[in-house]
């Protein structure tokens, strides 16, 4: 419930359909937490339905990073949306083994490998593979494809294993020195929430990221454009680089304000079911919207700015005069010490 005095702050987008749900008790605790430090939060454009807010689909992990898909039908809609996924990873695999061979990259840690898409693809193509995840609900369908084609030696030899970003150093300790090659792609580092409102989560999470990078080796992390969300209220115009599901049938954006800062962006994903029936397939997931200045600075820091650091806009040389709007921010960050 809201505390007295306090308004809840949501930009959004909703359709008649949209009904705003009970947290479970983690996230629960964490918005009442919020919400109780708030001088004011601003109302715009937003239905309100209940003065309780879900955040995301439910089934949120107990401990540890909050899992947006742990209750399994969350992850199995993911593979919808992402589509096929040959033509997912074809829209980028040429650029992202480029600067591989670049770097002379073979040792290779996913630390967002999800379902396991660019996992695979890095296994394919010749490169010893380590992916860690903080959803064993996500994790179970990379797991699948490596028992499929466990006769195949490279996928026999990938390691997969559970991992979490605030204390990925003891998670990692068994896997051996350090990687020559970091990713975390996909937007999936805005999925961490900056719990206490000082964004030490992810500064936490972004120095065990960097420690994972040998010197000389480089970190690959992406981002949405949340500049233009938060400026624009909707995702920019134009091809998603990541997802080719052609069942999409709607995204809905939503901004949450806390103490004039946003705090969070919550999309709702509807999909129609492949089936052939008229059913639509809906879930949420909850973002940190990270601004390209200040994702960056937070980068440097993580490597105690020893580093070389270079930003692209979906997978293309980004300068901040263009007039192409890209969708993503691609990071590439190389240690230098």
């Amino acid at each position: 419930h809201m505390p007295r005095g306090g308004t809840l702050s949501c930009t959004a987008h909703w359709s008649d359909s949209d009904t705003l749900q009970q947290l479970n008790p983690l996230m629960l605790t964490h918005v009442h937490s919020l919400l109780h430090k708030c001088v004011s939060v601003c109302l715009v454009r937003c239905r309100m339905v209940d003065s309780i807010y879900r955040t995301r689909s439910l089934g949120v992990a107990a401990e540890g990073l909050p899992d947006q898909y742990a209750d399994g039908k969350a992850a199995k809609v993911w593979q919808l949306y992402i589509g096929d996924t040959r033509s997912r990873t074809a829209e980028y695999r040429t650029w992202l083994l480029r600067l591989l061979h670049q770097y002379n990259c073979q040792r290779v840690l996913d630390v967002a490998c999800g379902t396991g898409v660019d996992s695979i693809m890095l296994v394919e193509e010749g490169f010893t593979v380590t992916s860690v995840d903080a959803s064993d609900k996500m994790l179970k369908y990379a797991l699948k494809q490596r028992w499929d084609r466990r006769k195949e030696e490279a996928f026999d030899k990938w390691v997969i294993e559970e991992a979490n970003w605030l204390s990925l150093e003891k998670d990692t300790s068994k896997f051996g020195p350090q990687f020559d090659a970091v990713i975390c792609l996909g937007n999936s580092f805005a999925h961490l929430p900056d719990f206490k409102g000082d964004q030490s989560d992810h500064k936490l999470a972004l120095k065990n990221i960097a420690s994972m990078v040998k010197p000389g080796g480089i970190l690959v992390i992406d981002h949405r454009n949340y500049d233009y969300i938060l400026s624009s209220g909707c995702a920019p115009q134009g091809k998603n680089i990541y997802y080719k599901s052609d069942l999409i049938k709607d995204i809905s954006t939503s901004v949450l304000w806390v103490n004039n800062k946003p705090h969070m962006v919550t999309l709702d994903y509807t999909l129609q079911d492949p089936d052939g029936t008229t059913e639509l397939s809906q879930f949420r997931l909850s973002y940190y919207p990270h601004r390209l200045d200040s994702f960056t600075e937070l980068l440097k820091n993580a490597f105690g700015g020893k580093c070389d650091h270079s930003v692209y806009g979906d997978f293309q040389t980004y300068t901040p005069s263009q007039k192409q709007i890209p969708c993503y921010f691609i990071h590439v960050v190389k240690r230098t010490g």
